[in-house]
């Protein structure tokens, strides 16, 4: 009894056995049938759509070219006025940075002295006149004795002489009296220009010599800027050529200003000239000595391939654009040139393949070869459209 139980359940066991294998054969048959399958599916490439907007191709255009200048402004006219007598500042009337007018008073030296010398040189000439009145008489007595024969000849000579060194003294003497007068005159010193005090270098009180600066005086209306030009650049400049100039501390403000003068030879020890840029400062906003930069309009160059500065990247030290040949995604290296940056276009020096059209803006995630196929029609030569994302 116990043997024919334990036979039943080994059967039994070999049967659910059997019965999971086959299940189980089943089920990896499907699964690799499937899989077979997927295999043999055909890939399908991830496309790229654009629009015709996004899309630029190669121009010939000129482009615009600008000379650099930079240097500090300086006053087209300024004056150091110098003490053209020596003795004690009674007066200094101006300070730094008020204005003056072209022969204001602006320091009185004492005079003392002055007027003392003139009085010395008053009282020469009138001696001297003295001496010469007494002269002529003298003269004319001898020229009457000498036509009545009462003297010689020689006594005559020697009286027309002494007539002739006193007039050659008065002479002299009216010379050192007006050189008095204009020592007492130039004890008042005027202002030589219009403008405002730069600096004042003496104090009242003070005592000066001949030729000592009393204050300077600078011309703020117009203004001048020397900058250094290559030798290169100097025959495409002409007087009168306008220049744009950016001065520190103003901002995005602007000023204009022309070629006023250009040197005629090189600075010593370089190859450059100085050109001077004439500015008119109506406002008085500028100061002397503030430093600007600005640049020169060149003439434009001969048209060259360009392209939109967005189309245009960067990376890992190579320069590329994105074309599109024969509907795949194309990396391309070019060598730029010049830039235009007022355009927004820059040199293409490298020859892309004939037809290809180039991205006009920046997208993410491009894959060199990629299906790319272009929405509404042809491409756009519209640098300026906005940029589409790839769908």
């Amino acid at each position: 009894m116990g043997l024919r139980i334990s036979r039943r359940r080994v059967i039994a066991a070999v049967a659910l056995a059997a019965l999971l294998a086959a299940i189980g054969g089943a089920v990896a048959f499907q699964a690799a049938k499937k899989a077979e399958a997927q295999r043999s599916k055909p890939k399908t490439d991830v496309t790229l759509e654009f629009a015709p907007g996004d899309l630029v191709r190669v121009e010939s255009r000129p482009l615009a070219r600008w000379l650099p200048v930079s240097g500090a402004i300086q006053a087209a006219r300024q004056a150091t006025v110098k003490a053209k007598v020596g003795g004690e500042v009674r007066q200094l009337s101006v300070r730094e940075g008020e204005t003056v007018q072209a022969g204001q008073m602006i320091a009185r030296i004492d005079t003392a002295d002055l007027e003392a010398r003139l009085a010395e040189r008053q009282g020469a000439l009138e001696s001297a006149r003295a001496q010469l009145a007494l002269a002529e008489k003298t003269r004319a007595m001898n020229n009457r004795l000498l036509s009545e024969k009462f003297i010689s000849q020689n006594a005559y000579d020697g009286a027309q002489s002494s007539h002739d060194v006193a007039v050659g003294s008065v002479k002299s003497a009216e010379a050192q009296v007006r050189l008095a007068q204009n020592a007492l005159k130039d004890a008042t010193v005027a202002a030589p220009l219009s403008g405002t005090v730069a600096k004042r270098h003496v104090q009242a009180g003070e005592k000066v010599a001949v030729e000592s600066p009393l204050v300077t005086i600078v011309d703020l209306v117009d203004l001048e800027l020397a900058a250094l030009v290559p030798a290169s650049d100097v025959p495409e400049l002409a007087t009168g050529m306008p220049v744009e100039l950016a001065v520190d501390g103003f901002g995005e403000r602007r000023f204009r200003g022309i070629i006023g003068r250009i040197s005629p030879s090189t600075e010593p020890g370089t190859r450059a000239f100085l050109v001077y840029v004439a500015l008119r400062n109506a406002d008085a906003a500028l100061r002397s000595g503030m430093f600007a930069t600005g640049r020169i309009a060149l003439a434009a160059s001969v048209p060259a391939a360009t392209l939109p500065l967005a189309a245009v990247r960067s990376e890992a030290g190579q320069t590329f654009v994105w074309t599109i040949d024969a509907g795949k995604l194309a990396r391309r290296v070019v060598v730029t040139g010049r830039r235009d940056d007022e355009a927004g276009i820059v040199e293409i020096r490298t020859a892309l393949p004939a037809g290809s059209t180039v991205l006009a803006a920046r997208f993410d995630n491009l894959k060199e070869g990629a299906t790319v196929v272009v929405r509404g029609g042809a491409s756009s030569t519209n640098a300026g459209a906005a940029p589409r994302a790839p769908g």
